[in-house]
């Protein structure tokens, strides 16, 4: 398998074989489509996998426990 360099880092690429289907309406696809443009991504999966994990590990990051809770 293919080894990247990350921030984090060393890892390892692990195949996507756990499709997930999302209907969206004409606004949020244009909104979606607008933003994809604006910031330069060539493919809108790739966005949102990112944005969607993105938000997931500060919520979960977040709502751990700590030390003094």
């Amino acid at each position: 398998m293919k080894q990247n360099n990350s921030s984090t880092g060393k890892f390892k690429r692990q195949p996507r074989n756990h499709p997930i289907t999302v209907l969206l309406n004409d606004s949020e696809m244009r909104t979606i489509t607008r933003y994809c443009e604006r910031y330069k991504y060539r493919s809108r999966s790739d966005m949102v996998r990112q944005t969607l994990i993105r938000a997931i590990l500060k919520r979960l990051d977040k709502d751990s426990p700590t030390l003094f809770d």
